[in-house]
């Protein structure tokens, strides 16, 4: 029997189309340890951390080894180019060095402070520090209807209106934007007065309840900052934040200034390949920023001494801080979000930050705002996956300058029990529910399954050595990894929901039903391609025992015209397959396909998709003829039977996926 067709459509799914998902992202963060503002039963239950005694000392000389040792291994392993790391203290550079190179065809050397890298989704921190700064102005309500701020309207199915508070937090409410976040040329690069309206999302959950990540909200917080403010955004950002702090090798611009373009990093898949050309992103606000290590350490130090650098300020006192205190929390044991920034506290410290991906360049920054050290690393290359990365640097830095251990929690009385009653599938709040590549989330789902010594494990979450981890219940529905500091929890929503929060305060995930549940989706649409592909290896090989038997059924004209037609809507189904797989494929290799040039192929693929759901109902009289035919063998007749099963269920699967969807917004 055939190899699963589902497999090569996971395996696209996973590798290349996760890949413009966490485009213009947050890489991957850790949970925070610090406790909730506010008193919880299940924040209650875990143990205050050790009182520090005081920063402890972070010597450069010993710094510069350690690096020295971590990040060429890194490039190493991995298959990485190049890569930068900056760490500050106190207002002051501790370490900021290269490693690799920024052009591997010409041999030419990162540098700190003559290359510049993408930061990805850390983009944002800056557009959100223009609203606070319009914010202490006093020309912008963070709690205010965004509507009142622009020049088309947004609606509000659920009765409640959509403000930058929500934008900062990421719950507008809004499903996944894919289309047109990248493109291959300036020419794509369009107004954000023009963009904005054109990929408005669609409203999913009520605004203010539910975290999922939103790249439109970002860049609709950059149009507000420019309707506001009445400049251009890239001016604003120019004039306000970035000349002020001296970091004139940074810029949102696309094209680089020519000042800039010859600093430019090269980025790539993997070291070993060829480079890859340079990332436009259409949607701005929200990714595209490049810059220079040694710029970075400017913008974290402003952060880390309350908006101030170097005898410059960008925000007063009072408004850094209320910008990096706790805004939005879906579990009050979880990290949360701050105004843009999320939390991420570790190793016992209070912990702020952003990560961020393009398609090539892969970042991370961590503020420790009392310790007053920042942490920035950036990746020019995606990587093999084999090496350790940016979260596993980090933890590295501060298991040596930060060390921590847990303290041990007692185990919880009905830890078997609430553990299987949050065993399930989970598909993550960030997801395009109601467009073409809704079914991308096929390939995010997570499985939570019962460990036999009561604890749980969550699908994706292991530990280095590749293994799952193991949580033990510290609280009522509240886990911690065994040995270690990664969290996850669980409630149920007001609609009977479970949800899972995990350390990613930008999103959660829910309990898939069973008509989104992943495994029974691809075992539908598994058999069904399946038969599809035996019904037409089977042609031949009838005929030939037909042959070899001397057997020859008499069948009517009529029956046998059918059979043709199965025959041919079984091909237009595989081909539909194949035409969607190799759609999402495209991307892994150029996100840009993502926009408006693959329209006509899609619409070729939908009406192919179409003509296929169609023949599900010739596939039944197909089935029901042949019961009524005596010139076949009763297999003949059972196969039938499941061929037309088959392509109900396979109509059902695309469907259920949205993939015969007359639009092509997405």
């Amino acid at each position: 029997m055939p190899a699963h067709p589902l497999l090569l459509l996971r395996r696209v799914l996973a590798s290349g189309v996760s890949v413009c998902l966490a485009a213009l992202s947050l890489g991957a963060q850790q949970p925070a340890l610090k406790p909730p503002a506010k008193p919880a039963a299940e924040a209650a239950a875990r143990p205050a951390p050790p009182p520090a005694p005081g920063p402890p000392p972070l010597p450069r000389e010993d710094l510069e080894a350690f690096m020295d040792g971590v990040a060429p291994t890194q490039l190493a392993t991995g298959d990485i180019a190049g890569m930068v790391v900056a760490v500050v203290k106190d207002g002051k550079v501790l370490f900021a060095k290269g490693y690799g190179y920024s052009d591997v065809a010409t041999k030419k050397p990162v540098s700190v402070d003559s290359t510049l890298f993408r930061i990805g989704s850390i983009s944002k921190t800056f557009t959100w520090t223009a609203a606070m700064q319009l914010e202490e102005e006093g020309k912008l309500d963070l709690n205010k209807d965004v509507n009142s701020y622009i020049d088309f309207k947004i609606p509000a199915p659920f009765g409640k209106p959509v403000t930058m508070a929500n934008l900062m937090t990421h719950t507008p409410g809004w499903e996944e934007v894919l289309k047109e976040l990248f493109v291959t040329d300036t020419s794509n690069v369009v107004p954000l007065k023009a963009w904005l309206p054109k990929h408005l999302p669609t409203q999913i959950y009520e605004p203010g309840t539910t975290p999922a990540y939103s790249n439109y909200g970002a860049t609709l917080a950059g149009y507000v900052v420019e309707r506001v403010s009445g400049e251009p955004f890239d001016d604003y950002i120019d004039a306000h934040i970035l000349k002020p702090l001296g970091m004139t090798n940074t810029t949102f611009r696309q094209p680089l200034p020519a000042a800039l373009a010859p600093m430019m990093s090269k980025g790539y898949r993997k070291a070993s390949d060829s480079a890859k050309a340079y990332e436009y992103v259409a949607a701005w606000p929200a990714g595209s920023v490049a810059s220079t290590a040694e710029n970075m350490t400017h913008w974290m130090i402003a952060h880390l001494q309350d908006g101030e650098y170097n005898g410059a300020r960008i925000l007063k006192p009072e408004t850094a801080q209320l910008m990096h205190a706790r805004l939005f929390g879906a579990f009050d044991a979880l990290p949360g979000m701050a105004h843009g920034f999320y939390e991420e506290g570790r190793n016992g410290h209070r912990v702020i930050g952003h990560g961020g991906d393009t398609q090539w360049f892969h970042s991370d920054m961590h503020l420790m705002l009392d310790d007053h050290v920042g942490f920035f690393v950036s990746y020019n290359s995606a990587g093999n996956g084999k090496g350790t990365g940016r979260g596993d640097i980090w933890h590295q830095f501060l298991d040596r300058y930060f060390p921590y251990t847990p303290a041990p929690v007692p185990p919880v009385a009905t830890a078997l029990a609430d553990a299987r009653a949050v065993a399930g599938t989970y598909r993550s709040s960030r997801r395009a529910q109601t467009t073409f590549v809704s079914g991308v989330e096929l390939a995010g789902q997570q499985a939570v399954s019962v460990n036999a010594d009561s604890s749980i494990s969550v699908q994706g979450m292991d530990d280095l050595a590749g293994n799952p981890m193991h949580f033990r219940e510290i609280a009522p529905k509240v886990y911690r990894e065994t040995g270690g500091q990664e969290m996850v929890a669980f409630k149920t929503d007001p609609a009977g929901v479970t949800v899972m929060g995990n350390p990613f305060p930008f999103e959660v995930a829910q309990r898939a039903s069973l008509a989104k549940n992943g495994k029974m989706n691809e075992f539908l649409a598994g058999f069904a391609l399946c038969m599809f592909l035996l019904t037409l290896l089977s042609w031949p090989l009838n005929a030939m025992f037909r042959k070899h038997y001397a057997v020859q059924p008499a069948l009517d004209g009529g029956y046998r015209a059918l059979r043709w037609v199965m025959r041919a809507l079984c091909v237009a189904n595989l081909l539909f397959a194949y035409l969607v797989i190799k759609f999402f494929s495209n991307v892994s290799n150029d996100i840009g396909a993502f926009s408006s040039r693959s329209d006509p192929h899609l619409r070729v693929v939908q009406l192919i998709g179409l003509i296929g759901a169609l023949g599900s109902l010739v596939a039944i009289y197909y089935a029901a003829r042949s019961w009524r035919s005596s010139g076949l063998w009763s297999w003949a007749r059972i196969w039938n039977t499941l061929l037309a099963v088959a392509f109900v269920g396979f109509a059902c699967f695309m469907l259920n996926w949205h993939l015969l969807t007359t639009s092509l917004r997405y």
